[in-house]
């Protein structure tokens, strides 16, 4: 489970990163008409981008602990 919960913990936390530092979803919010939507992603992507990066540090500890 630990592996897993790893594994989650850092595709989420590349995928918030991706989000937050480059334009990836205001260009796509653009081209979808969702441009309204582009001043709350801060609310939703840095929240986001912190639990992931908690649970990739709590995965980390475990799996350090096991060995």
């Amino acid at each position: 489970m630990n592996d897993r919960l790893l594994k989650m913990g850092i595709i989420g936390t590349v995928i918030a990163a991706l989000c937050c530092f480059t334009p990836v979803l205001v260009v796509l919010f653009g081209v979808v008409g969702l441009s309204a939507v582009v001043g709350y992603l801060d609310y939703v992507l840095l929240p986001a981008l912190a639990v992931f990066a908690l649970i990739t540090i709590y995965a980390l500890i475990r799996r350090a602990r096991r060995t």
